[in-house]
Formats: structure tokens, C-alpha cells, sequence
């Protein structure tokens, strides 16, 4: 689907979670700026007190009431379903691995590749599971912001759009 399209359903889809949500934000190659999108991505930190107020018994019974057909899929960390016919993939975080995750889902794969090569030639990992940057004894050393990720590696912030 065209960049406009995806934009405007995520931007829908968003207002509805924000209120569940201590974050949220669209994440992807809407993010990036993508003319083509093939599924809307969005990184989410719920809360669960939140969600008991408006009536929602967790992450699941809210995505559950959103989504308008096809559920694929949930969990813990992902709730993959259809909305207003665009595949939706909302990852589940929490407030220390945000940046992490955030920067893991708007990609692009072969950006994610490069830090990931440029971690492992230090002797670290950066883990797709949105837990972080790890040094070589397995310390968490960055993984709360995108940039301080980049901090870490020596690289200067890369905006979403030129990550590519």
C-alpha cells in the first residue's frame, strides 16, 4: 500500500491505543518514509493499569476489540492481526528496552545488519529482541533510546529516512 494509505491507518490505530499506552509510536518503513508499505509496525509500552480502567482485561481482550478481522496471532511480545484490511504487527515493550526495540522494527533489515556487524566486531551483541546493546560480558551497556545505541557503537543518530 502507498505511504499516505499506511500513514493514515497507523495514525488511526495509534490515537486508538494511546490512551492504554505510557508510549506508543509507529515504527517501520512508515517510519522510514517508505513509498510502499506492506504492514504497519507499531512499538508500544502498555500499561496495565490503563488497560483495567477502560474496561480491558490486558493486551490481548484491547487488540481483540480493535482489530476488525483475522487475528493471526498474540502474545506476549506481538499481537499480529488485520485492521481496516492492513497487516498490523504491535510489539509489546517495556520502558528500558523502548529504544532498543524501536530501532530493532523501524529497520531496515539491512541497517539492523550493519549495527548488529559492528557490535559483533567489538566483541557485543545487539539483540533483535529489543534487550539491547550487551558488551562482551554480557553487561547491558545501552538500549533505553535509539540514540544512545548509536552513542554506544561510536556512530552519530541516523534519522529513520536515511536508514537504509
Amino acid at each position: 500500500m502507498k505511504l499516505l494509505e499506511a500513514t493514515q491507518i497507523a495514525v488511526e490505530l495509534v490515537n486508538k491505543l494511546r490512551p492504554y499506552c505510557d508510549r506508543i509510536e509507529v515504527a517501520g518503513s512508515i517510519r522510514r518514509g517508505r513509498r510502499e508499505v506492506k504492514d504497519i509496525d507499531i512499538v508500544a509500552i502498555p500499561n496495565e493499569e490503563k488497560l483495567t480502567a477502560g474496561g480491558y482485561f490486558g493486551r490481548q481482550h484491547l487488540v481483540s476489540a480493535i482489530a476488525t478481522s483475522n487475528m493471526e496471532r498474540n502474545g506476549q511480545l506481538i499481537a499480529a492481526f488485520f485492521y481496516k484490511d492492513a497487516p498490523v504487527d504491535i510489539y509489546w515493550t517495556t520502558h528500558s528496552s523502548w529504544g532498543t526495540l524501536l530501532l530493532i522494527r523501524t529497520g531496515s533489515k539491512e541497517h539492523n545488519i550493519k549495527l548488529a556487524t559492528l557490535a559483533k566486531g567489538r566483541g557485543w551483541r545487539l539483540k533483535a529482541s529489543g534487550e539491547g546493546l550487551f558488551d562482551a560480558y554480557n553487561r547491558r551497556i545501552a538500549g533505553d533510546t535509539e540514540e544512545g545505541i548509536f552513542t554506544a557503537l561510536g556512530l552519530p543518530f541516523i534519522p529513520p529516512g536515511e536508514r537504509e
